[in-house]
């Protein structure tokens, strides 16, 4: 499972690390729903719901994403993504520790292979954001390889197989690592003669914008790999200004971006809010890319919206948006050799 404190720093790097904004950020992000409800003005007895709700997946959420949330409003689609409750505690049919079958497709220690020519690395545990319905929350990472150990054997094993063309670093989110670290890991990767391309798969620029350093851009805009971000954003709320800023330094930095949400029931299941989330992403550069399905992990199932009204939604963003600002609606089905596109 995530860790339920600050991501685990490197005990030789303090200072360097204490020095980092976007880390002093981390740190003090709200971790106690009772700090959580007071900041919004909503009602307490959500706090005490939420501390029976969270055992072994916390709250974690940073200050930068609460400031985006509206005051007094119980149901604001960004608290309702990181706030736990009691339907959490549910069974569930057809909900498991693992919906995506991701233990079986551990190619060695820190490294899932699902698909022809690409390899995800597990480049950490941790997360910046606790958001409720990830499909890793119950995911064992220390056994399955996302420690430093593990990531030098992943990168060997990528090194070992010419098949592979690209590397996805992942986790947990990969951008928790320090850019002195994820510049080292980057130097590994593109060393390796066959690996074309660097995926990288992360909330950070959303949820913490600050993590979008000048040495992370320049960590990415020097490497000969052609590197990819995709971020996560479910709704456009959580666009903001800052967010742009942050999004465009990439940009900047010759860093293809692609974003993917989930559909996630009172969140973001209305025509009108998935067009405005496309048509923000395409104002600031991004482009939308998947529309996913909810994987069906357990403790998610409020969060499920069916099959066909997802259908249905997409069918009324086709009509309404342009090809390129309509993202793939998809869901990814275990043993199956690429994400299955329902439209």
């Amino acid at each position: 499972m995530p860790p339920p404190a600050t991501p685990p720093r490197p005990p030789a790097e303090p200072v360097r690390q204490a020095t980092a904004g976007w880390q002093r950020e981390l740190a003090d992000a709200v971790r106690d729903p009772g700090e959580l409800c007071r900041l919004l003005a909503i009602d307490l007895p959500l706090a005490d719901e939420a501390r029976r709700s969270a055992a072994g997946f916390p709250l974690l959420v940073p200050r930068a994403f609460v400031a985006r949330m509206r005051k007094g409003d119980r149901h604001d689609p960004l608290l309702l993504q990181v706030l736990p409750v009691a339907a959490e505690r549910q069974v569930a049919a057809g909900f498991s520790a693992d919906p995506l079958a991701e233990a079986a497709a551990l190619a060695a220690p820190g490294l899932v292979q699902k698909y022809a020519g690409r390899a995800l690395v597990l480049a950490t545990g941790a997360c910046a954001i606790n958001c409720r319905y990830c499909f890793r929350r119950e995911f064992p990472y220390a056994e399955s390889g996302a420690t430093r150990a593990g990531v030098e054997a992943a990168v060997d094993a990528v090194a070992a197989d010419p098949t592979i063309q690209e590397v996805i670093l992942s986790g947990g989110d990969p951008l928790l690592l320090d850019d002195e670290r994820l510049g080292r890991l980057v130097e590994r990767i593109e060393a390796i003669p066959h690996v074309r391309r660097l995926r990288i798969h992360s909330r950070l620029p959303i949820v913490l914008p600050t993590r979008v350093t000048e040495s992370l851009t320049a960590i990415l805009a020097a490497t000969r790999l052609n590197t990819v971000m995709v971020v996560h954003a479910n709704h456009p709320a959580e666009l903001d200004a800052a967010v742009a800023a942050a999004l465009a330094r990439l940009a900047a930095a010759r860093v293809i971006l692609l974003n993917q949400a989930v559909l996630l029931a009172g969140v973001n299941d209305s025509v009108a809010v998935l067009a405005t989330l496309s048509e923000r992403l395409v104002e600031i550069g991004v482009l939308p890319y998947y529309l996913h399905l909810l994987d069906r992990v357990q403790g998610t199932a409020h969060f499920e919206v069916s099959e066909d009204a997802a259908k249905c939604l997409h069918e009324a963003l086709r009509a309404r948006l342009p090809g390129y600002a309509v993202p793939r609606l998809a869901r990814e089905v275990p043993g199956e050799p690429a994400k299955v596109w329902i439209m």
